[in-house]
Parts: structure tokens; C-alpha cells; sequence
């Protein structure tokens, strides 16, 4: 049934992309891209305007007829003062916004071969992360720094990779309408995992687009009690307008986790090779994690310029300018675990023998700023940016009468907190740029959170080609969770009074792209650090923490004629002052070998080759299933073993194509200790085939 609708789905996307097309007439849309598009112009001022349906008679050329004009009308430029000229001359590029201030970041638009090959998102940054083996389960960066700190919705945390936000939702601005699919799928029908996304974008007008997502990542799994599936969906809507800008849309995120608890003996795993792993017993084998979530959200800003635009400043974008603007952000997550026969997990029961328990929260973001434009928004001082703004918070957990004078009542009640918050950019013609952030909580149940950030960047070129140098600092001042400082479930229970967490951290990272290089390094320290300890307790350390990253990424490209040799290497030092606090591996790597030639020039290039990871041993994390948290647990060290991929990608005009077997390596060797997490073994060997197509013409 799961691959019936993932075909609909697909189906409706090209019937989609079908019906956009047949909206225009061949030959006469605006914007189309032939080889000669960048000579093309939309201005019925310019005198090489191929569309312009106002030139006067006199000046028609001999056999060009005047157009109706009532029949179709200019297609007005893109006026934004977010984009350059060059990159509004694409014909489709892509961005996220930062809500707090509706401001834009570049994303590059995904259609190259070059790590096609890493089917797993959560794999794709660093070192990549360690997770439950299938899937849809939880995960957690190798990388602390790349860790959630202090998450908002605590609850989920564990599946953030999963869960659509609005900083993750990408933005398109394309001439015509873009539609890409990507559907992986692997394993046996009773084993079968798949990962299916789609992405719809179409233009309204220049300025205006609307964008669909859907993803769906799930597996029946491999191991007994291992079936997942993580869904989300998004509809989003940008103008980015000469004046006006806004963002905005809906996210759905809902994911169905069954829970095993684990193996009950890794021996299982460790020692013997059982032919069948869905015969190998676990601890759960009736529980299930089920999350839903709501996101409502918008941010817009208004440009008002301080002096008459000239005619030939086509945007504000170097003129003085306020810009006023507004955002709201209303986000709710429920979580319910249910289960039966516990015994073999749990020897505490608060409630009853039959665990239902449910985690809901609610926060209301609202918020007003302004920002200054002195005279360029890349000038020296850029933008001069403030506003204040209120949170609304609702926190529930189910709490019998019987318990409610010790733990307080299930609901929190809504708690509200005010701050305001400020930034300064700017840059030095191409060699230069800084910044500066800050967020602070005047009064509430957030009251005195601190949030300082600044960085400077150095660009230097030789040859044209840039080298880049860049420092950050953060210190940030946090009160506890309220989670954790109250709970009451079925098996855990608590009530808390911590004291807020104080950190410092200090980057750096150099980067030349035409070497393919780039070392950076990260060193944090902490107070009032608070964590899950082996017995699954917050609990809170109060002496100075300290962490200190290390990151190298080298690739080496060796020309063969038309084809290449590719050598990419990430390695990641760490170091921890305390591994009962912070366990992390202090050594990571990620290694991808292959070789890239042409089958048909220009029509069919391809991959071959083989990916592997590998960490040293240290105190992998504990999963607990009625937490939906990760601990730091002290029972046994995990890692020194290498997971192996071999795979085939190629790339045919605009589809990509994937041919992988995974984990390839598994039970060859007297080494199977193919652990990640506590007593949750990765999946052997998987044969995966996928595709990834685009669609923009």
C-alpha cells in the first residue's frame, strides 16, 4: 500500500508539472532559456527586448508583425532587494529565510551527482551521525557541535532530522515550473525500506512564487518490532517584491515509530550469525512513538526609501532605506507512547501495567522590528537591525490526581515571555565582511536568556579564486527546559530546580573551494551543563565543561581526459573534558572513493565507487522509548568498526540514478560489532536502487 500511494503522489506531481506547462504557448513565454538567454531582456525600455509588444511600427523590422497586446502582457523583471542581477538572470536559483528579521540565505538547487550516493540526509553533513540502524529512528550528530543544545520542542527532538521547519523549507524562483522526485527504495517486500520526496515550485510572477514539499521516510524493518515512518509536509508562499517581501506557509510533520528497546542479548549480534535478524529476541515487542505536528507561520517586511529612486536604480538595494516588518510563528507537537509487556525495559510503573503516555506543547512566536539601510545593503554598515517580540508557551503532560500536589497539575498553563533582540552587518567591497547578533529576555519564564553572536569573515583572491577566513563567537545564558525540570510518565518521573546554563564558544574555518579544503575548529566551554545520566535522570554538572573539534575536509581530484578520480576525505578530532557528560568519539572519519567518466558526453556521466565510516570507540548513546530521549550511558564502548557502501550513480540529462549495497561488509569479518546506539544494531548488508528527477522546461 505504501508504494501504491507513493506512486500517486508521483503521478499528481507530473500531472501538475503537465498542467503548469500547457499553461504557456511554445515560443512565446517569457523567460525561456535557449542558448542565447542571456542576451534576452524583459525591459520594454531596451531597444534588444525580444517580447516587447509596445515598439512603435516605425521601427519594426522588415516581416516582424506588432503583437496584441491584449492578449498577453509583459512579463515584468524581478525588482528584489535581495538578489543580484546575475543571479536573477538564472533561470532557477533557490534560498531559506531567518524569520526574525525575513532576511535571505543562497541554497544551492539540488541536482548535481556529486554525493548523490548518501541516500540518508542525516548523513550528508561532516562525519555524518550516529542512529537507531533502520530508517525513521532516532539520530544524533558524531559531531557535538552540530548537536541540538537546548531545543524548543524537547519532546521530538529526537527525530529533528525528520522534521520540517520553516529555517529548513527552501524557497524557488524559477521562469518556468520546477517539479523534482526522488523515490530510494531497498530489501526484501517484508523487510522494504523507502525514502520518497517531492518538491513542486511554480511562479506566479517574477516576484512571486508557490512551493510544495513532501517527504516520507520509512522502513518495515529488519529487526523484530523496527517499523517506521516519518512524514512531513509543507506549503509555502514568497513575494519578494521591489518594496514588499514576505514568507509564509503551513508545515504538517507526523512519524509512527514502533519500539523494540533493543536486543535483549547483543551476542546475538556480537558472537553468532543468526540467518534471520527478525528472529532475534528484543525487549519490546508491543510499544509504538507516534508525534504529530502543527506549524502556522509568516514573516513580512516593508521597504520605505529615504530619498527618490533614480531611474536607473532598478532596486532599493543601494539607497537609503527603513524597512518595517512583522512575524508570527505558531508551532504545536504532541508525542504519545503506548505499550505492553515491559518487563524486559522497565521495572518501575507509576500508573499502570499498560503505558500510554502524552507529551504536548504549544508556543506562540510574535514580533515586530525595523531595520536601517544607511545607504547599501552590502555597504560597510549594511543593516542596522532591531525588534521586540513575545512567546506564548503551553506545556502538558498527563498527571493522575493522586500525584498532582507533589508534580504539579498536566498543564502548565500559558506562559509568556518578552525579549528583543537587534543585529549589525556589513562588508568591505569583496575582502571583508562582519556582524553582529543579540537576543535577550526582559521578563517571563524565559526571563534574563541571553544570546550573543558575532563573526568576521576575510576573503582573499588569487587568480580570481577565493580563500576565506572565518571567525564566530557565541556566549548564550539559557534557563532550563521546562521538561527538564517537571515530567511524570508511567516510568520516569521527576520535579527540579537547575540553575541556568552559561556557554562560550569560540569558531573558526578556512576554506580555498578550488583545492577542495577546508579545516575549521570549535572550542566550547560550559557551566551548568544539564544531560540524561546512565540511570536516564537529568541531572545537572556544575563544574567547567570543555570541548574542543577539530574538522578537515580534503578532496583530491586527479584528470584522466574527460573522466576523474576522486578521493574525498572527513576526518573530525574531539575532545571532551568529561565523556560521563559529553561522550563523543575522538576520532570520526568519512571516506568516499570513486571514479566519474562519460558513458555519452554531455548525455550520461557516471560513478563508481565506495564510501566508508568509521569512529573510535567511546560511550555510544542510550535510547529510551517512553523518553524519546537519548542518555549518556555507561555500560559499553561502541565504535573501531568500518561500514562499507559500493555504489553506482550516474546522471542522465536531468534524472540521477542510484544502484547501492549498502553495509556491504557486514558479518564478513570476525568484527560485528556494527552498534551505533546501545543495544540497536545497524541493518546488514541492503541492496538499494533509486532515481532523483528534475523537471524545469
Amino acid at each position: 500500500m505504501q508504494i501504491i500511494r507513493n506512486i500517486i503522489i508521483a503521478v499528481i506531481a507530473l500531472l501538475s508539472q503537465t498542467f503548469a506547462l500547457a499553461q504557456y504557448v511554445p515560443g512565446n513565454l517569457p523567460g525561456t532559456f535557449g542558448s542565447n538567454d542571456q542576451h534576452i531582456s524583459n525591459d520594454p525600455k531596451d531597444p534588444n527586448n525580444l517580447y516587447d509588444p509596445y515598439k512603435p511600427e516605425s521601427e519594426l523590422q522588415e516581416g516582424e508583425q506588432k503583437q496584441d497586446t491584449t492578449k498577453r502582457k509583459v512579463r515584468k523583471p524581478l525588482e528584489s532587494f535581495y538578489f543580484s542581477d546575475s543571479l536573477i538572470a538564472q533561470r532557477i536559483f533557490a534560498w531559506s529565510v531567518n524569520p526574525k528579521f525575513n532576511s535571505v540565505n543562497m541554497q544551492m538547487v539540488d541536482t548535481l551527482l556529486q554525493n548523490f550516493n548518501i541516500d540518508y540526509e542525516f548523513q550528508r553533513e561532516g562525519v555524518g551521525s550516529a542512529y537507531g540502524g533502520n530508517v525513521g529512528s532516532v539520530s544524533v550528530p558524531l559531531n557535538y557541535f552540530d548537536r541540538l543544545k537546548s531545543p524548543e520542542f524537547m519532546n521530538v527532538s529526537a527525530w529533528n532530522e525528520y522534521i520540517l521547519t520553516p529555517e529548513k523549507i527552501l524557497f524557488y524562483n524559477a521562469k518556468i515550473p520546477y517539479t523534482r522526485l526522488r523515490y530510494v527504495m531497498s530489501g526484501q517486500a517484508k523487510l522494504e525500506e523507502q525514502l520518497f520526496n517531492f518538491v513542486i515550485s511554480q511562479n506566479i510572477s517574477p516576484s512571486t512564487s508557490m512551493n510544495l514539499q513532501y517527504n516520507a521516510e520509512g522502513t518495515r524493518g529488519m529487526y523484530m518490532n523496527q517499523k517506521t515512518l516519518d512524514r512531513s509536509f509543507a506549503f509555502s508562499v514568497a513575494h519578494t517584491g521591489k518594496n514588499y517581501a514576505v514568507h509564509g506557509g503551513y508545515i504538517y510533520n507526523h512519524g509512527k515509530i514502533a519500539e523494540n528497546g533493543g536486543l535483549v542479548d547483543d551476542k546475538n549480534v556480537l558472537d553468532t550469525v543468526i540467518s534471520a535478524p527478525d528472529l532475534i529476541d528484543v525487549k519490546l515487542k508491543d510499544a509504538e512513538n507516534q508525534y504529530r505536528g502543527h506549524t502556522f507561520w509568516y514573516t513580512q517586511s516593508y521597504g520605505i526609501a529615504l530619498r527618490k529612486q533614480k531611474e536607473e536604480e532598478l532596486t532599493i538595494q543601494k539607497m537609503p532605506v527603513i524597512y518595517v516588518g512583522q512575524a508570527l510563528n505558531y508551532t504545536n507537537f504532541k508525542r504519545t507512547y503506548q505499550a505492553t509487556d515491559e518487563q524486559m525495559l522497565y521495572d518501575k510503573y507509576m500508573v499502570s501495567e499498560n503505558t500510554y503516555d502524552t507529551m504536548a506543547q504549544s508556543l506562540l512566536d510574535v514580533n515586530a522590528f525595523v531595520q536601517l539601510q544607511p545607504y547599501n545593503r552590502n555597504g560597510v554598515l549594511g543593516l542596522i537591525s532591531g525588534g521586540i517580540g513575545t512567546e506564548f508557551a503551553e506545556y502538558y503532560n498527563e498527571v493522575p490526581l493522586d500525584y498532582q500536589d507533589r508534580y504539579g497539575s498536566s498543564s502548565s498553563g500559558w506562559r509568556n515571555s518578552t525579549y528583543v533582540y537587534g543585529a549589525l552587518n556589513g562588508r568591505i567591497s569583496k575582502y571583508f565582511d562582519w556582524g553582529a547578533d543579540m537576543k535577550y529576555y526582559l521578563y517571563g519564564y524565559k526571563s534574563q536568556n541571553l544570546d550573543i553572536k558575532a563573526n568576521l569573515g576575510f576573503n582573499a583572491y588569487i587568480k580570481e579564486k577565493p580563500l576565506t577566513l572565518d571567525f564566530s563567537a557565541n556566549y548564550m545564558l539559557t534557563a532550563p527546559q521546562y521538561w527538564q525540570q517537571s515530567y511524570f510518565s508511567n516510568h520516569h518521573v521527576w520535579s527540579n530546580q537547575f540553575d541556568r546554563t552559561s556557554s562560550m564558544l569560540i569558531a573558526a574555518k578556512f576554506e580555498v573551494p578550488h583545492w577542495n579544503l577546508q579545516l575549521g575548529a570549535n572550542y566550547e566551554m560550559t557551566t551548568g551543563k544539564i544531560y540524561l545520566n546512565k540511570d536516564i535522570v537529568p541531572t545537572q554538572f556544575n563544574d567547567k565543561l570543555s570541548v574542543l573539534g577539530i574538522y578537515l575536509q580534503k578532496d583530491f581530484r586527479i584528470k584522466i581526459n574527460s573522466s576523474e578520480i576522486q578521493l574525498n576525505h572527513r576526518v573530525l578530532a574531539q575532545f571532551s573534558s568529561n565523556q560521563e557528560v559529553v561522550p563523543v568519539p575522538e576520532l570520526s572519519a568519512y571516506l568516499s572513493y570513486l571514479f566519474e567518466f562519460n558513458i555519452v558526453k554531455n548525455v550520461l556521466r557516471m560513478q563508481i565507487g565506495v564510501d566508508g565510516r568509521i569512529n573510535t570507540k567511546y560511550y555510544a548513546f542510550g535510547y529510551d522509548p517512553a523518553l524519546g530521549q537519548l542518555y549518556n550511558q555507561r555500560e559499553r564502548e561502541m565504535g573501531n568498526y568500518p561500514y562499507l557502501d559500493a555504489f553506482v550513480a550516474a546522471k542522465w540529462k536531468r534524472m540521477r540514478i542510484l544502484i547501492k549495497l549498502q553495509h556491504f561488509n557486514a558479518d564478513l569479518f570476525d568484527n560485528r560489532d556494527y552498534f551505533q546506539l546501545l543495544d540497536l544494531p545497524q541493518n546488514r548488508m541492503m541492496f538499494k536502487l533509486g532515481f532523483s528527477w528534475s523537471f524545469y522546461d
